[in-house]
């Protein structure tokens, strides 16, 4: 499977609550985890098992930088997952605990024409990238750090804090980093904790 790096609009993320940094060796497969570790070479270890993770969003054509740019038949889908515990965390407080982890993952769409049923739409094809978004005061001047994963290789790279989702992000987030506007259930619950801030709008 190739993976191409992707600038990420979407819950902004990647990130974890109650634990502490981890360092692994930088030749230890990938494996599932919940927290957000890094490897020796200061790689975020891509955690193999987000798709068991809350899934608190999915758009469609909400991609920007590189895909929106190319030439595509059809919009892609973008999929955003929280770790657990954070998930969980929120609900309680409508805030993100620090070490959150989500993962942003774009998916190509497939459409579906029938005229004789009238069923007409998309649905998801295969992943054209994955990318994350981690909270960690500790190890991030502002608190927050994006990721381009290479799942191949079981592993994210920082993305430079020159790129556009660092001041997108920062500009219009509702919560903290993260876009909570587009995702229904965490906004009610935000709204309700009043940690939700009208922000100018993205597109």
């Amino acid at each position: 499977m190739v993976v191409r790096r992707f600038r990420w609009l979407g819950a902004s993320a990647c990130v974890l609550a109650g634990a502490s940094m981890q360092l692994i060796a930088a030749d230890e497969p990938a494996r599932a985890i919940s927290n957000a570790m890094y490897g020796a070479d200061g790689r975020l270890v891509f955690p193999s098992d987000y798709r068991s993770w809350p899934n608190i969003g999915t758009g469609l054509n909400m991609s920007y930088g590189p895909l929106r740019t190319e030439a595509r038949a059809q919009p892609p889908f973008t999929n955003v997952f929280v770790n657990p515990e954070s998930y969980r965390s929120f609900l309680q407080s409508g805030q993100w605990p620090d070490r959150t982890t989500f993962i942003l993952e774009i998916r190509g769409s497939i459409a579906v024409n029938n005229s004789k049923t009238g069923n007409n739409g998309h649905y998801q094809g295969e992943i054209l990238g994955i990318e994350a978004e981690v909270k960690d005061t500790q190890r991030f001047e502002n608190g927050w750090g994006f990721f381009s994963i290479d799942a191949a290789q079981g592993a994210g790279t920082q993305i430079p804090t020159s790129a556009s989702c660092y001041a997108c992000h920062a500009t219009h987030a509702a919560v903290e980093n993260t876009f909570v506007q587009f995702y229904p259930v965490l906004r009610d619950v935000a709204k309700r904790h009043g940690t939700f801030e009208t922000v100018p709008e993205v597109f």
